[in-house]
């Protein structure tokens, strides 16, 4: 977009109309003590091309996770993504498009968001699906808000072995009053049964679990299930949506709620967004669950149609009543997902998640003949932590190697394994952690 200055003419114009001398006027309500007053730190003026210029060069110490072995997971994965599917997505009529409230010039945009939340579905094996979630940590947050509002109750227990940037989103989101969250300590690296038991109660209204969890561990998601449904409330879990290939899916469990990020099903890395959170609910849930959902019907002449159904459960039509505020349907991003999804089939989604858990295993074995034991002696899927004392040395050791290493964590080293990897890759890992 073409930045176009007003001209001091043209302000003053505008600020006559308002009945106003000086733009300054406009802030008068702010009071005093938190306005800024000194000038923005930042450097001199200067030409469109100097601009450019230095952007390129910051850009330029960027090391690109596609032009590079990238190691580095906790939410966000550097995942292959088919030319097909960039080619579709990037087709004006998808692109442009918003939340389609007229179905009648919208039904393509519609039909794509109701494959979507048919194949969200299929991975989760629960019964309704939305296409409106920021990221997988406000769909997190949003599902106990969704779980006390639906039990009224307010406990949410929560073990401490979520990623950590999700209970960030949860602690805000509960500043709401809706519910309270309650954190398990984990010193194994999953679920502590006996301390959640502790706090599970009949004042609770979810037990939200993530499976495979932060470390990249799988939790006792079964007993985690029959705790929370004696005490009277809803399991909740957060899972990798490609694990599911592999994985026993939520509904299998008894989950209530399924959520998680969507990232990588087609979606880049993109500096960390915007990205894709997704929900699947069972339907007595339905009517609580966020934003759009799109529903199959016919029209008059008996074809088949879309529109956006069970609306008068969104914030746009029961204000404040409404169990949630999300206003936007993600559809881009969510279109890349189905798109994904489409091209790979139930067989190559399987294939992928075998090869990312099989280069996991490789790793690990590697990893611990060099004496780089798990952190945590627990099953995981595609992602796991190694003990270090100096994890930062070790990727300063891979940087100079042009390899993007693992995210830094207390006691060592978390490592996540996509299917773009290799054993030649993760040989020159090893290779880095022993200093050679």
């Amino acid at each position: 977009m073409r930045f176009t200055p007003n001209t001091d003419a043209v302000v003053q114009e505008m600020l006559e109309s308002m009945g106003l001398q000086h733009i300054e006027e406009l802030f008068a309500d702010i009071p005093d003590e938190v306005k800024m007053d000194r000038p923005l730190n930042l450097p001199p003026e200067m030409s469109e091309m100097e601009l450019k210029a230095l952007l390129a060069g910051l850009a330029a110490k960027n090391l690109p996770a596609a032009d590079h072995p990238c190691f580095l997971g906790a939410g966000a994965y550097d995942s292959y993504i088919p030319a097909a599917l960039e080619q579709l997505l990037l087709r004006s009529e998808f692109y442009t498009s918003y939340t389609p409230y007229q179905p009648e010039i919208s039904q393509g945009i519609l039909q794509a968001i109701f494959e979507y939340q048919t194949m969200i579905c299929q991975l989760t094996e629960l019964d309704v699906s939305n296409a409106s979630l920021y990221d997988g940590a406000t769909a997190l947050a949003e599902a106990c808000t969704l779980a006390a509002v639906h039990t009224r109750k307010k406990r949410v227990v929560i073990p401490e072995t979520v990623h950590p940037e999700y209970k960030k989103v949860i602690e805000t989101y509960a500043l709401s009053g809706y519910f309270e969250p309650v954190f398990v300590p984990c010193p194994d690296g999953v679920l502590d049964l006996k301390a959640a038991s502790d706090l599970v109660n009949d004042q609770t209204a979810a037990l939200a679990v993530q499976h495979p969890n932060f470390f990249g561990h799988l939790e006792p998601v079964g007993a985690a299930s029959q705790l929370i449904h004696q005490a009277g409330g809803l399991l909740i879990m957060a899972v990798d949506p490609l694990s599911l290939a592999l994985l026993k899916p939520p509904g299998s469990w008894g989950a209530d709620i399924a959520v998680g990020e969507g990232q990588a099903l087609g979606n880049p890395l993109s500096f960390g967004g915007p990205y894709l959170g997704f929900m699947a609910v069972t339907r007595p849930l339905m009517r609580k669950i966020p934003g759009r959902i799109v529903g199959q019907t016919n029209d008059l002449e008996g074809r088949r149609g879309f529109v956006l159904t069970l609306q008068a459960r969104e914030q746009h039509i029961r204000r404040e009543k409404a169990g949630s505020n999300i206003c936007s349907n993600q559809a881009l991003n969510a279109l890349a997902a189905a798109i994904y999804l489409t091209l790979m089939g139930p067989r190559g989604l399987k294939q992928i998640a075998l090869r990312c858990h099989q280069l996991a295993v490789y790793a690990q074995k590697r990893l611990e003949e060099a004496g780089f034991p798990l952190l945590y002696n627990q099953p995981f899927f595609r992602e796991f932590a190694v003990k270090t004392p100096d994890a930062g040395e070790i990727n300063r050791r891979l940087l100079e190697k042009g390899i993007i290493g693992g995210l830094e964590i207390e006691g060592g080293m978390l490592l996540a394994f996509t299917e773009k990897r290799s054993r030649q890759e993760i040989d020159q890992l090893v290779a880095a952690f022993k200093g050679e």
